[in-house]
């Protein structure tokens, strides 16, 4: 049995929101879309912190990595800044890609930034020096998101052409392609053990791969529109996905059921696509933003 209360609506920005990030601080997350900068907000209070930082264009992807006080800011024009929470302030800009950054993650055993561009490119960095290693092509098309497999030591990243590409994470050489939606893959994620990888697209559909052998194992149609974003509960075996039908729908990972759905007729829920999610660690919040605008913060409690 899962009980959803929405606990605050949070206003503030003035043009649509497309990422959220949390933060080495559970109680603290980030936002950021067509607004001039990135918002800092606190769990604590249910409220807005201050503008943490300015951009010169729209924000679709953050990352703050596991175990490094920074926050990596990824744009529309291709630039990528990396913040300094000790310093407060920008300490290094990665200029390499001209194109818009959809997805940042990092490879933590490696110390390496991974950067995913609508050039169709992945570009790796070192979080030591922020010098860019290597780069490697994915598609020619966008490489719109990256999902990260520690314990099999692979990474998969989803693209405009439909297809989801998997690599290998030391040296980044091609293992398989995936090839099962019929629109753009937008959401990628590996549960915790690294067994499964799930993917899901503008098609409305979410696939669950065996990454044993990166056969199929399920196909769900999960939404009425696209599947924006896939996210896992940071302890427990659910996972969360956002659509462009402005709901959210919460999953059991056991058997890929559906568990609860969050929607307009039960909750006062968002008015427009809904982009990215966050879970929290903090109170097992879940946190939603919107092209409506609106930060929204759900307790999620399991029984």
């Amino acid at each position: 049995m899962i009980s959803v209360k929405l606990t605050a609506s949070l206003p503030g920005h003035h043009h649509p929101i497309y990422t959220v990030e949390g933060s080495q601080k559970k109680h603290i997350f980030f936002t950021a879309g067509s607004d001039p900068g990135v918002v800092e907000w606190s769990l604590k209070t249910n409220a807005f912190v201050k503008v943490l930082m300015r951009v010169k264009s729209s924000v679709y992807a953050m990352h703050s990595p596991t175990g490094k006080n920074i926050l990596v800011v990824g744009e529309r024009s291709g630039r990528v800044s990396i913040f300094d929470f000790d310093e407060q302030k920008i300490v290094a800009e990665l200029a390499f890609h001209t194109k818009a950054i959809f997805d940042i993650k990092s490879i933590s055993s490696k110390n390496e930034l991974l950067i995913a561009s609508e050039d169709g490119m992945v570009s790796v960095w070192s979080m030591m020096d922020y010098k860019r290693l290597y780069h490697f092509p994915v598609s020619q098309k966008t490489a719109r998101v990256i999902a990260v497999n520690p314990p099999q030591n692979t990474i998969a990243v989803g693209s405009k052409d439909q297809s989801v590409y998997i690599f290998n994470a030391d040296d980044f050489a091609p293992i398989t392609t995936l090839k099962s939606h019929t629109l753009p893959v937008f959401s990628a994620g590996f549960s915790s053990n690294g067994a499964v990888l799930i993917t899901g697209s503008r098609d409305a559909q979410l696939k669950v791969w065996d990454t044993a052998t990166w056969q199929e194992m399920q196909n769900i149609p999960a939404h009425m529109h696209a599947i924006n974003h896939i996210c896992f509960h940071p302890e427990l075996p659910y996972f969360a996905t956002a659509s462009m039908d402005k709901s959210i729908r919460i999953w059991r990972l056991s058997d890929f059921s559906l568990a609860k759905i969050i929607d307009r007729t039960q909750y006062s829920t968002h008015l427009l696509s809904i982009n990215k999610l966050h879970w929290s660690p903090f109170n097992n919040h879940l946190i939603s933003i919107s092209d409506d605008k609106i930060v929204n913060i759900w307790e999620v409690e399991f029984s």
